[in-house]
């Protein structure tokens, strides 16, 4: 069993950096100043090297979970982080409020569609926050299991712009 649990991270991990690999060459990541990411949990695109890569190039935020809502706050490094709701470590400081300087948002979920909809865990936070960046390219990221023929949306669902996987 332990055998299978290591060729299963160590596929994970390889489906990972193939994703970011395809993310790094995206024209909209490279032309963007301030990217919105996320901190991955263990079944979601690892984002943990990525972030701390890219953090010396770009301006980073992430999500931390305040009550029903999340707030953004910018990733100034590992010991900034603390474990925060659902045990996602997530950035301590001031919120970042200057939503339309926001010029990408990468996004994860738990499905995606090749039309851009989305299926999160059901708590709605990225509901709620994806409404705040309408002139934010986004792009959803996962593995390609979970690229899906459809994913059901309703009309206020915000789409992302493309998904990578």
């Amino acid at each position: 069993m332990a055998g299978l649990k290591t060729r299963h991270a160590a596929s994970i991990t390889q489906a990972s950096a193939d994703v970011l690999n395809r993310l790094e060459a995206h024209p909209a990541f490279r032309q963007a100043h301030t990217v919105l990411i996320y901190h991955s949990l263990p079944d979601e695109v690892n984002t943990h090297d990525f972030i701390r890569k890219w953090s010396e190039h770009k301006q980073i935020l992430l999500p931390a979970v305040t009550g029903d809502d999340l707030e953004l706050r910018r990733y100034t490094g590992l010991h900034d982080l603390k474990k925060g709701a659902y045990g996602i470590e997530e950035p301590v400081g001031e919120p970042f409020t200057d939503y339309t300087s926001i010029d990408l948002a990468i996004v994860p979920g738990v499905a995606f569609d090749a039309r851009g909809n989305r299926l999160g865990r059901g708590k709605g936070y990225y509901d709620r926050l994806l409404p705040r960046l309408p002139s934010t390219y986004k792009i959803g990221i996962c593995f390609p299991f979970q690229l899906l023929e459809e994913v059901p949306a309703e009309a206020q669902d915000v789409r992302m712009d493309e998904v990578i996987f």
